[in-house]
């Protein structure tokens, strides 16, 4: 890489614009702004032992969602990702999970996590990524550990490159295992580590999530359009992600960071 290299004025506007998609207000402030009600009211409708509970489905979901989704992607060269049509099919599942409530998620959750890998790994595709490589699949599921600034964070380990610094050495391991490999079971010592640190993250989006249907009188209209918010959010991050990844490429990841480091929001 040039040490000389400079990034052009149009890519820097570019990164401000993923910056201000990853560092944004995350989850619980959106849907908090959409029904009205503070998400707290939500977590204060759920059971006392939900918590442990959720970590197992959410851990779950991302195994199962990895098999569906991340390593069976096949790259089709379709320049434009399908951003309505997915919101779409998460809404009907997110309706069913508002009219069931908690009992549901179970069920719900792996289907809609499935949907956003598959819209996430559309978005990584319009960014210039090829989904039928590793790094590609493996930076889809990346982005469910991106939830932009949240109330449950506690400062440590907030921020997009930081993040990304933790799941990097899980990262490499399970791209190297599964080069080698050809394939990966979902009960491969290295893939599980990189699930659940995921899995860490994401939970807390999750649980905001839940929290909103779990608000009285949401309802399956609520859970719907709830699990659309959803959708957005992660969405926005994964456009955001696909964007630093593919300054990355051309600029290198140092000077693209020490550039989105010193971006003002």
């Amino acid at each position: 890489m040039n040490s000389n290299l400079t990034i052009t004025e149009d890519h820097v506007k570019e990164l401000l614009r993923a910056k201000q998609l990853l560092e944004n207000p995350g989850l619980a402030a959106k849907i908090t702004n959409l029904i009205g009600s503070p998400i707290e009211k939500g977590i204060d409708s759920l059971p006392k032992k939900w918590s442990d509970k959720l970590g197992k489905i959410t851990t779950n979901s991302l195994l199962k969602a990895t098999n569906a989704a991340v390593f069976t992607m096949k790259d089709k060269s379709v320049k434009k990702s399908s951003n309505a049509m997915h919101k779409t099919a998460v809404a009907v599942s997110g309706g069913v999970g508002g009219f069931f409530g908690l009992a549901a998620l179970a069920v719900e959750l792996p289907i809609s996590t499935t949907i956003m890998l598959r819209s996430i790994a559309d978005i990584s595709r319009e960014h210039g990524e090829s989904i039928d490589s590793i790094e590609t699949k493996m930076a889809c599921l990346e982005v469910f550990a991106l939830g932009g600034t949240s109330t449950s964070d506690d400062g440590t380990e907030t921020g997009y490159f930081t993040i990304r610094a933790l799941l990097a050495q899980s990262v490499t391991e399970t791209s190297k295992f599964i080069i080698e490999k050809g394939v990966v079971d979902e009960g491969a010592p290295v893939l599980l580590r990189l699930i659940t640190k995921v899995a860490e993250r994401f939970s807390v989006q999750i649980s905001e999530k839940v929290a909103g249907q779990a608000i009285p009188f949401i309802g399956a209209a609520g859970g719907a359009i709830i699990n659309t918010v959803f959708m957005d959010h992660f969405q926005d991050m994964a456009k955001g992600h696909f964007i630093v990844r593919k300054l990355e490429r051309q600029y290198g990841q140092e000077l693209v960071k020490d550039c989105y480091d010193s971006i003002k929001l």
